[in-house]
């Protein structure tokens, strides 16, 4: 058990419930048992295990440590703001390979530049990469990351279970999406015609992957959804097919959708409608999908994706790196979209802090709608519960309630950074990243006083500076 106390508590909750000093109980099982104001039932604060004590990773009391079972951590979260763990929506983490490249370029620029690079992937950088990404994820106060992976060379070897190796190796509760293209140059699509798969073989490959990989049980780990790549490099049949596939396997759907003006020409040229439209034809709209982006949505897209419960996986730092433009926030959540955030690759988003983008997605609403736009607590919100929403997880994800999974976060909110502002959830927000002082997935610690539990970050770093070098220097 764990007991976290003397801490500011936001809850994300249906009243969204906020405890300026209170306290969050977790169970052996992993489950919250408590959340209230003030302190603990169990009695005051203190003793083995409270921040700075003797209760490390893996020592006594800690869950998966060897102490007594029954034994009590106790956590003193003086200075400190507990909330749900962050749930980032959208990424590509191979993508830390390539980080820092066509940084003027918009979308097709900058896609046309790398898509040759990424041809010559393989598992090794794949998951050197996405081990990268998966621990700044988690020093990120993120517990939760899907991933859509699209790009396998046919000498790659098993980039997926490369990625699913490295979520494992960092501990966080991870959605890799089993991606395809089947569109190539030739065809009219966007990629280059070597990094394509047949219309056949994705979809076979989609199957085996959900067959082998995907976990319905409650609290899983690992869950696989099925994510053709988008709309100029997909072609009409793998898009139908993937989505009958999805549905029949009872797993989850995702792609970009509405990005960029070019995909909008790019949609009205080649299928003579809108990307919004597009995606109703072929049977991608409903509460079991979650669109990428959604940056160019007019009135009646919006209208469309809030009737059907169609999420949004919200990425506006990427979108500003690359002058896409910025989504329509507000309006989606007036109409009862899902909304979540989502970091996209580290190609076209270097920072790739999930904690941050609670502020880009504040001022993003805000520059288009004033400061009446969005507040801190809808900011939170997306991260967490819209997230839940997004992956299909809001039963056991997204608000700290009793019976819902303790996968949270302990912000620290009392350094020089943050000094002297009193309302946590805007230090949270609004102020510099937080450094996270304990991050739990399932009861379990993955960061603690802003340090990796499971893997070493500088390790971590050395591998995807030789993923990086190998993969630029390849001449294959």
């Amino acid at each position: 058990m764990i007991v976290i106390e003397n801490v500011a508590v936001a809850t994300v909750d249906a009243s969204d419930t906020y405890h300026a000093d209170g306290h969050v109980v977790i169970g052996a099982d992993g489950r919250i048992t408590a959340v209230g104001a003030g302190p603990a039932p169990n009695g005051p604060p203190g003793g083995a295990g409270a921040l700075g004590g003797a209760g490390t990773p893996g020592g006594a009391g800690a869950p998966g440590g060897e102490g007594t079972p029954g034994e009590v951590r106790r956590v003193d979260g003086s200075g400190c703001l507990v909330t749900p763990g962050l749930i980032n929506t959208h990424h590509h983490l191979y993508q830390w390979a390539t980080r820092g490249l066509a940084v003027d370029e918009t979308l097709f620029g900058w896609l046309t530049t790398l898509y040759p690079i990424w041809g010559r992937l393989d598992a090794e950088i794949v998951g050197a990469a996405a081990g990268a990404g998966l621990g700044w994820l988690a020093l990120s106060g993120c517990t939760t990351s899907m991933d859509h992976h699209y790009v396998f060379p046919r000498d790659g070897g098993d980039v997926l279970e490369a990625e699913i190796e490295a979520a494992r190796r960092v501990g966080l509760r991870f959605h890799p999406t089993r991606g395809s293209m089947d569109l190539g140059r030739k065809d009219g699509g966007l990629p280059p015609d070597n990094i394509v798969e047949s219309t056949e073989d994705a979809l076979l490959a989609t199957e085996k992957a959900i067959d082998r990989w995907h976990d319905p049980s409650p609290g899983a780990m690992l869950r696989i959804a099925v994510a053709p790549c988008s709309p100029f490099s997909v072609t009409e049949r793998l898009m139908s097919e993937a989505a009958e596939l999805a549905r029949r396997k009872g797993v989850r759907l995702h792609t970009h959708l509405a990005e960029t003006d070019d995909e909008e020409d790019f949609c009205r040229e080649r299928f003579g409608c809108t990307p919004v439209e597009y995606a109703e034809r072929l049977g991608w709209l409903g509460d079991d999908v979650w669109l990428a982006h959604g940056v160019h949505l007019d009135d009646s897209a919006i209208a469309k994706l809030g009737a059907t419960g169609t999420g949004v996986a919200h990425c506006p730092s990427s979108n500003a790196r690359l002058g896409a433009g910025a989504a329509r926030v507000r309006e989606l959540l007036d109409h009862r979209v899902p909304v979540g955030l989502g970091v996209d690759g580290s190609a076209s988003q270097e920072a790739a802090h999930l904690g941050e983008e609670l502020r880009q997605a504040l001022y993003t609403a805000r520059i288009r709608g004033g400061p009446a736009a969005m507040n801190a607590r809808e900011a939170l919100r997306l991260a967490t519960m819209g997230g839940a929403r997004c992956l299909g997880r809001q039963d056991e994800l997204g608000s700290l309630e009793p019976g819902k999974l303790a996968d949270l976060v302990v912000w620290r909110l009392d350094g020089l950074g943050h000094a002297g502002i009193d309302d946590k959830l805007a230090a949270l927000v609004l102020g510099p990243a937080a450094p996270v002082e304990l991050a739990l997935v399932g009861g379990r610690p993955v960061v603690e006083r802003a340090d990796l539990v499971h893997a070493d970050a500088e390790t971590l770093a050395r591998e995807a500076v030789r993923a990086h070098r190998r993969l630029l220097d390849s001449d294959r």
